[in-house]
Formats: C-alpha cells, structure tokens, sequence
C-alpha cells in the first residue's frame, strides 16, 4: 500500500523553471504533495498577466499563513512566506532555487531542494532516463545555474561526461 505523499512547500523559481521546460507533468508524479503560499501564487499570477507564460498547476494547493509572512532584509516576499508556511505546518522540506533563500531555509532547519532536485528525484524513481536533457533545456530556456553546480549534479546522477548512456 503506497504511503501518503511528503508535503513540500515550493517558491516561484522551481515553477517558472519547470513551467518553462513543460516539467509539469513529470514533477506531478513525484510522491509529494506540494503547496504553495498566497505570496508565491501572487507572483505567479502577476507575472501570467505580464505574459509569463507560467501559472500554478491545478494540482498544486495554494495554503495560506495564519499570520503575514515576517519581514526579512535578505529575501523576497515569496521566499519569506515559503519558510514561514513550511515552519508553521511543520513541512521540514522545501524547493527554492535562489542561494538565499536556499540558505535562510538551511538555517532555518530545513530541508531543501530545488527544480534540479525534482528532476534528480524523478530520475531516481525512473520517472525519467536522463536529467542531462532536462537541464538542457532549462538552460535552453534562460534557467541560470552555477556551471560547478550542473556539473557535480550530473555527476551525482551518473551522467558526468564519460558515463551513463552511450559513453565509451
């Protein structure tokens, strides 16, 4: 009998990246339950009307706060109200792409990943073949990632240059 999905709070970036790759569908297969904040769907939603061709999917739930996500010098509002909702639920994992908020959330005492880990998740559960290809197009579609980080990534997925399918 199949266990009940993980909760993982998820920020903007991680939905632009994927949304922009059509990452949708495979990231929907993972054995998480991912939310929202009111804060992330607001940006989502501002950006969809400035032509941003990314919206929250339908199976993702918009949770809101019981209080107003609190200030922070270092982060945007959506990176903000992620920890929060993450810390006031309880929710020990969440997907933020940007360093900072990838940091705030570590100490914090989070757990975190981000689009890139999706994707390595997806691989490991055999969702997907490759990630190489999916990194590809996210860089393909203007998804910036540190060169370092890509490639120890690919490493730790087996894919580094030399391994995997079809090397020699």
């Amino acid at each position: 009998m199949p266990s009940d999905p993980d909760l993982i709070v998820v920020n903007t970036g991680p939905l632009i990246a994927l949304g922009r790759i059509d990452g949708f569908d495979i990231v929907r297969r993972l054995p998480f339950r991912f939310l929202v904040p009111l804060e992330v769907a607001a940006e989502i939603e501002r950006g969809s009307r400035k032509g941003y061709p990314v919206s929250v999917p339908s199976w993702v739930e918009i949770a809101e706060s019981s209080a107003p996500a609190r200030r922070h010098p270092f982060l945007d509002a959506g990176e903000a109200a992620v920890l929060q909702l993450a810390i006031e639920r309880g929710i020990p994992e969440v997907c933020i792409d940007e360093w900072r908020g990838r940091r705030a959330a570590l100490a914090s005492g989070l757990r975190v990943t981000g689009s890139l880990g999706l994707l390595g998740r997806a691989k490991q559960l055999g969702l997907i073949p490759l990630v190489s290809a999916y990194v590809s197009r996210l860089t393909d579609a203007g998804i910036h990632y540190h060169p370092e980080l890509v490639r120890r990534f690919l490493e730790a997925m087996g894919e580094a240059k030399g391994e995997g399918p079809g090397a020699r």
